[in-house]
């Protein structure tokens, strides 16, 4: 074989390579072009919650130390509004907060998927004992306490995957804030169960993916 022939049979390898090469690219960009496509017709909605009610155990709140303890169930669901595309929910926890400080433990919520303009509800309890707070948020509690009202905010903190036929996306977070107020003294809106104050809230989530 002559050098000639040598060189003619790389170049031909090399031109089968990008052939190969282009072709498998020119499938990747038409696979992407679909999913991308796919996407902007369908137009994922983020889903809805609403904070049902909250039954509120136990809130105490001392200021030398300055300490609080609660216990909480509250109910929460969440609708999915899209028409063809379905939500999994993973590595939900939701926890209470007061003044941006979080308040309780998080409470894992199991993983769920949701079809479409289908509603979950779960109902976790959530639990603080001797939580150390600052002290001006302390007093700032005991003020609203003795003012009769407590904004108190129940947060999710987890990720959801968005399913489209066959096809699951990746991971997106998801952040879910609901207000909660929670009256105190004669004037309350509570309804007494047992030993805790059922609070009836039906309250619009602010939810952010």
């Amino acid at each position: 074989m002559t050098v000639y022939d040598c060189d003619q049979h790389k170049n031909e390898c090399k031109q089968r390579y990008r052939s190969i090469f282009a072709g498998l690219l020119a499938l990747i960009v038409v696979i992407l072009l679909v999913i991308l496509l796919i996407w902007l017709i369908l137009r994922p909605t983020k889903p809805s919650f609403i904070l049902q009610d909250a039954t509120v155990y136990a809130f105490n709140v001392s200021q030398q130390p300055s300490l609080l303890t609660t216990a909480f169930q509250v109910t929460i669901s969440s609708r999915n509004p899209n028409a063809r595309i379905g939500v999994y929910y993973e590595k939900l926890d939701v926890y209470a907060s007061y003044m941006n400080q979080q308040i309780t433990l998080p409470t894992l919520l199991p993983s769920a998927y949701q079809g479409h303009n289908d509603v979950i509800v779960w109902s976790p309890f959530l639990y603080g004992n001797s939580v150390p707070v600052a002290p001006y948020l302390a007093m700032s509690l005991i003020q609203d306490q003795n003012a009769g009202l407590v904004l108190v905010n129940i947060k999710i903190d987890g990720r959801v995957k968005w399913k489209v036929g066959t096809w699951i996306s990746g991971k997106y977070h998801l952040w879910v804030n609901c207000p909660a107020y929670i009256t105190f003294g004669s004037g309350g809106n509570g309804i007494p169960v047992g030993p805790a104050i059922k609070y009836q809230l039906a309250s619009s989530c602010r939810v952010d993916v």
